[in-house]
């Protein structure tokens, strides 16, 4: 059985996380399974819990901008939450809840073998990269960990709300196209 495939049907039946009753979809991840490059939010709002894809809405409208900007193709791409579920009102996700979503993260890093992992928002690098990560002051910077590299960028409903972030958001995304590049 495709291990995706398996370990998708793992993570729609569990139900040890409360998020599990109020989800309509779990929001495995989408996308190319031998992707050299994966991103990786905090978690579906609620576009995605209604179609079960990461990214749909708004803010993944957004994304895929950014992604055509550099010329990478979201097809070539793999993208993921830390969260499967959607948390009520669209709040952050609670420590007990990462924590128990996070096991079907480090499978998919572990079956995709990324090269790059960029963390959407400041959630997602501070559970990823560094708990006191600072997303205004750090984003785009690079980290090595283990056999791939990783890099933060701002959430694209950051720039939703704050426009102004755009340049920066351009410029790491850029970069991230450069770093990919180079891998190959």
């Amino acid at each position: 059985m495709d291990k995706f495939k398996e370990l998708r049907e793992r993570c729609e039946s569990y139900t040890d996380c409360p998020l599990h009753a109020t989800r309509t979809n779990c929001v495995f991840g989408k996308g190319n399974p031998a992707a050299d490059l994966m991103f990786i939010g905090e978690a579906p709002g609620e576009q995605e819990d209604l179609t079960g894809e990461p990214f749909v809405g708004r803010a993944g409208q957004l994304l895929d901008r950014f992604l055509y900007a550099v010329d990478i193709r979201r097809e070539d791409v793999y993208i993921a939450n830390i969260l499967k579920c959607r948390p009520p009102n669209n709040r952050d996700p609670l420590p007990a809840e990462e924590d128990a979503c996070i096991k079907y993260l480090r499978e998919q890093v572990r079956i995709l073998q990324p090269k790059i992992i960029v963390c959407l928002g400041r959630i997602s690098a501070m559970k990823l990269i560094r708990p006191d990560y600072k997303i205004t002051k750090e984003h785009g910077q690079w980290v090595e960990r283990g056999s791939f590299f990783m890099t933060a960028v701002y959430h694209p409903a950051a720039l939703l709300r704050n426009p102004r972030l755009k340049e920066d958001m351009l410029r790491d995304m850029k970069s991230i196209k450069e770093k990919l590049s180079s891998l190959k």
